[in-house]
């Protein structure tokens, strides 16, 4: 007799590859999304970018600063914000928001955080990371929203 073949599909180890966080909002979406949608605020309430400037910027990592191209999207209209971040070996990493208005005085921000280029072996140890730096991050930007002026 010959060899029997196992033909079933085999089953993969799975990898979260992202992670969704949203945060309430105590502001209109207008000015939620004016302060968002502005990349020159990235520095104040994200930790990842030291300085941002006429499309570059400069990232902060485990390795070092390094000197990024930064590519942002935003759309009022459906209130997007997406980013997109070219390092110097081409690699590109992309992070992807919206703001949703609940009322005249309240919005919900939702960010979508996609995996960093890194190895696979290394990425769900970063993308945890991530995914707690950005909800103390989300925590930041409530703060600075919500300040009375």
């Amino acid at each position: 007799m010959g060899e029997v073949c196992d033909q079933r599909p085999k089953r993969r180890a799975t990898v979260k590859n992202f992670d969704i966080q949203g945060i309430d909002l105590s502001v209109p979406v207008e000015r939620a999304f004016s302060f968002i949608a502005d990349p020159g605020h990235l520095p104040i309430w994200t930790s990842a970018f030291a300085s941002v400037a006429k499309g570059r910027a400069v990232m902060r990592t485990p390795s070092g600063e390094v000197d990024i191209e930064l590519g942002v999207r935003a759309s009022a209209e459906h209130g997007t914000v997406d980013w997109r971040m070219t390092f110097a070996d081409g690699s590109v990493a992309t992070a992807f928001s919206r703001l949703v208005a609940i009322d005249p005085e309240h919005c919900v921000y939702s960010f979508v955080l996609t995996p960093p280029p890194v190895p696979l072996e290394q990425l769900e140890g970063a993308l945890n990371e991530q995914s707690r730096t950005l909800a103390e991050e989300l925590r930041k930007l409530k703060g600075i929203l919500e300040r009375h002026e």
